[in-house]
């Protein structure tokens, strides 16, 4: 587990930073304003990939899903996944994996007296520690369909490497199951250059549709398929969307 040191940025809490939350300290806003000031719409772009994670939790919810595995979760700065996945089905069951410690103790402090809610230890590099984890197997039925989430953590990775670690969490779930998946991914290959050069948390890769498509495999996408995060809306056709040069690409997809 990553330790706690307030004075090197840290990815969750730029992205609590930009989505208006307060678990934020100065090394974190300091880089926040920074990739503001490269990319003005990056905190607009963070709340529209918080947006696409409840419209899709709704959607799978809604086909009669009740098990959620939120991998990267994040802190828990607005509405999570389990009030929405609970307004489906009060019985609804949601683990959230975050390999860093701020995350962890904030989200086993918030879900201290919901035993059908989970945070546990886990880095999605390695999905078979998640997939094993003696917490997660005690909650998630695996003989019923599942849906795991991989929601703004995919372009931490190179293309080959996310295209495995969500071919292992593919591979995992039951047919009937649900993967949910958005990556940030930018055009302009100056301004891609400079908001990664500034971005130290973590490496950043920008992929781009046609690979982020390869990362549901052979799972059917809910249509619109794979848009841009701000116009997804399940069953429904695209909007017209003002062009960008950076944006988050999302989609759903289903394991028949």
């Amino acid at each position: 587990m990553e330790a706690f040191d307030t004075t090197r940025p840290n990815i969750a809490r730029v992205w609590d930073y930009w989505l208006g939350g307060k678990d934020n300290f100065a090394a974190d806003r300091e880089l926040a304003r920074k990739m503001l000031e490269i990319y003005p719409p990056v905190a607009e772009m963070a709340r529209e990939n918080r947006q696409f994670l409840h419209k899709a939790v709704t959607y799978v919810a809604g086909q009669g899903i009740g098990q959620f595995i939120d991998v990267g979760a994040g802190l828990p700065t607005a509405v999570n996944t389990h009030d929405v996945a609970s307004q489906a089905g009060p019985d609804a069951k949601v683990a959230y994996v975050d390999n860093d410690p701020v995350v962890l103790t904030h989200a086993k402090t918030l879900l201290a007296q919901d035993p059908d809610v989970i945070a546990l230890h886990g880095d999605m590099r390695d999905p078979q520690a998640i997939l094993t984890d003696p917490s997660l197997n005690r909650l998630i039925n695996w003989a019923k369909p599942v849906c795991v989430l991989l929601c703004g953590v995919l372009h931490f990775l190179e293309a080959s490497h996310a295209r495995r670690v969500a071919a292992a969490f593919t591979l995992a779930i039951p047919v009937g199951s649900y993967l949910i998946i958005s990556v940030g991914t930018g055009k302009d290959d100056a301004l891609s250059d400079d908001f990664k050069a500034t971005y130290s948390p973590a490496p950043l890769h920008f992929h781009s549709p046609s690979q982020i498509r390869t990362f549901f495999g052979s799972l059917e996408l809910v249509p619109p398929g794979l848009v841009p995060a701000r116009g997804w809306e399940a069953n429904a056709p695209l909007p017209e969307l003002e062009p960008r040069h950076g944006t988050f690409y999302a989609g759903v997809g289903h394991k028949p």
